[in-house]
């Protein structure tokens, strides 16, 4: 019985990310919460990108889209392992 009363501690790197105030939020909603929250998270994203090119201007929309270029890479990458 006390085995399931323990709480299971999440893994250093989920604790961390989820200690980032604004993103770590957003990858706990999308993590643990419920299915539709992932439409407001996309908003969320997008809107964060928009007020970086009214802040920044052209630079503010170019460098995140470069940025995901890696993360892109490593997604083809995985899908063509299977």
């Amino acid at each position: 019985m006390a085995a399931l009363d323990t709480p299971t501690r999440l893994p250093l790197w989920q604790r961390l990310l989820y200690a980032i105030p604004l993103f770590g939020w957003m990858a706990r909603d999308m993590a643990e919460g419920q299915p539709e929250d992932l439409g407001y998270t996309a908003l969320a994203i997008f809107a964060m990108w928009g007020c970086s090119v009214m802040l920044f201007g052209l630079p503010g929309l170019y460098i995140p889209a470069l940025m995901m270029v890696p993360v892109m890479f490593l997604i083809l990458i995985l899908i063509s392992r299977g």
